[in-house]
């Protein structure tokens, strides 16, 4: 079991499997935790005896191409770290751009969003300012337009994701964009705490990072006042072609602070727990404590779409344990129900990442659209070879799930590794 608290802690996993879990609630501030998964009831976590340069509360964590991990800011820390440390690394390294997005009382800097670029350096977001950020030299390289609308970050917390990385065609330069969503307005926080609540951000901002276009002009963030939710509940599948989002059967139990949701390998959503109070109170309030899954089947999991699922039986030129080089070409069979299906034109094969997902942030997710080299029909199987990401920048060394996508409908993934150069 965890022997410190890992109340608004952070983790991610690293290139061997392992989950490392970093800092937390008081006596657990500063501890770093590991844990190995396992086939049997052996394997339990391991408090490490090194801990963090600083107490870092409320921080968040990327998966660097070199196999580290970066963990970046906390409540009152405008720092970041590495874990592993290299004998050449200093215990902390000062960001002022943490402080500078600190609002006074409330923070809203706090699980600030990053996403690894191909380039290899950081997109960083705090409060409502973003940067693409040097972590070996400590340069901000570029400065992004303010996002209009509210505060984004905890805790007028939000969410943020960096759209599909599309490798095709990779020779030239990849696009990259992000989208931002939710928040509150500044003072919410403070506001709550005396009973009164301020309804919570409904627009997106999405911003395309590769986008040459001088940014020290006005402009950068697009759409940052589009609704995304709407009144009118549609039926799961069913989009409006004039609106972004479309809003899916909801749940019969309440999932609020401390909720968590993650993607399953069969392309189901798992969703977890919730528990808004300082301690577990699960009777005699409004919102009680939760402890309990449930899993989110999208439309696309529909027995109507049967016909189009894949299925993976094997995949050859990675070797038994489904390794992977970078910059490999390898091959994947797969089989349709439905043998009259033959179009392969709405074919994709993905990769995604395992994040770690706590207060509406999905630290290290990453998902990437490979190269489709050529698709042939092998009886009543399929084989489609791909291209493997060209660079550690793209794709950094770890375990990835492995989608076949057919006419959006995916298959069970099957888990490859990319292996450190």
């Amino acid at each position: 079991m965890v022997q410190t608290d890992v109340w608004c802690s952070s983790a991610a996993v690293s290139h061997d499997d392992v989950l490392i879990q970093t800092g937390g609630y008081h006596a657990g501030d500063h501890k770093i935790s590991t844990f190995t998964p396992c086939i049997d009831d052996g394997c339990d976590w391991i408090k490490l005896e090194e801990n963090l340069g600083v107490t870092r509360w409320y921080s968040s964590n990327q998966i660097l191409p070199d196999g580290r991990v970066i963990i970046v800011g906390g409540r009152g820390q405008f720092s970041y770290e590495f874990f592993p440390k290299n004998g050449n690394d200093s215990e902390v390294f000062l960001m002022s751009f943490l402080k500078e997005t600190m609002d006074v009382e409330e923070d809203n800097n706090l699980y600030p969003f990053l996403h690894l670029l191909p380039d290899g350096n950081l997109f960083l977001f705090a409060n409502q300012r973003s940067v693409m950020f040097d972590y070996m030299k400590i340069v901000i390289l570029r400065e992004f337009p303010m996002i209009p609308g509210e505060k984004r970050n905890y805790p007028a917390i939000g969410s943020s994701v960096m759209l599909p990385l599309k490798l095709a065609g990779v020779g030239g330069r990849l696009v990259v964009e992000v989208v931002v969503c939710g928040g509150a307005k500044g003072g919410a926080y403070m506001a709550a705490l005396n009973g009164v609540y301020m309804a919570g951000s409904k627009s997106c901002g999405r911003l395309k990072v590769t986008d040459p276009r001088d940014y020290s002009k006005r402009g950068g963030w697009d759409s940052a006042v589009d609704p995304v939710l709407h009144p009118v509940l549609y039926k799961p599948g069913v989009t409006d072609p004039d609106k972004r989002f479309t809003i899916l059967n909801p749940t019969t139990r309440s999932r609020m602070y401390h909720s968590a949701a993650i993607l399953l390998p069969d392309g189901r959503i798992l969703v977890d727990g919730h528990n808004p109070h300082k301690t577990y109170n699960f009777t005699g309030v409004r919102y009680p404590t939760d402890l309990s899954f449930e899993v989110f089947m999208p439309p696309y999991m529909d027995s109507g779409y049967g016909h189009l699922r894949p299925s993976i039986n094997s995949i050859q030129g990675s070797g038994a344990t489904n390794i992977v080089s970078y910059g490999q070409r390898f091959s994947i069979i797969f089989e349709l129900p439905s043998s009259q299906t033959s179009d392969m034109g709405g074919l994709m094969v993905s990769m995604v990442t395992p994040s770690f997902t706590t207060h509406s942030v999905a630290m290290n997710q990453r998902l990437l659209e490979l190269e489709i080299v050529n698709v042939q029909l092998l009886g009543v199987a399929r084989k489609v070879t791909i291209s493997a990401p060209p660079t550690i920048n793209i794709a950094p060394p770890g375990y990835y799930m492995l989608f076949v996508v057919h006419e959006g409908v995916p298959g069970q993934a099957v888990w490859i590794k990319m292996i450190k150069p």
